[in-house]
């Protein structure tokens, strides 16, 4: 199974608006989307910070910046 990961930062109304977004879609694929603050690790603060929201399936980099459901979809019916 897929797993979704959110890198977001207190404050982030762009993060805010792609997760109410990314939820319902979770929802229909009885997934759920787990947060990471980008800025708990320099190394992600480095590969992320100025990007953010980030949205990764499985490692994979599925949206930055805004939601793209093409990616999304990709990466989420890529065989495992």
């Amino acid at each position: 199974m897929s797993r979704l990961t959110l890198y977001t930062r207190d404050g982030c109304h762009l993060c805010e608006e792609l997760l109410a977004e990314l939820a319902p879609w979770a929802a229909a694929h009885d997934t759920s989307v787990a947060l990471a603050d980008v800025d708990a690790d320099p190394v992600t603060r480095r590969r992320f910070g100025h990007r953010i929201p980030v949205l990764l399936v499985d490692g994979e980099l599925a949206a930055a910046g805004h939601l793209d459901w093409d990616a999304l979809e990709r990466l989420w019916n890529a065989p495992a």
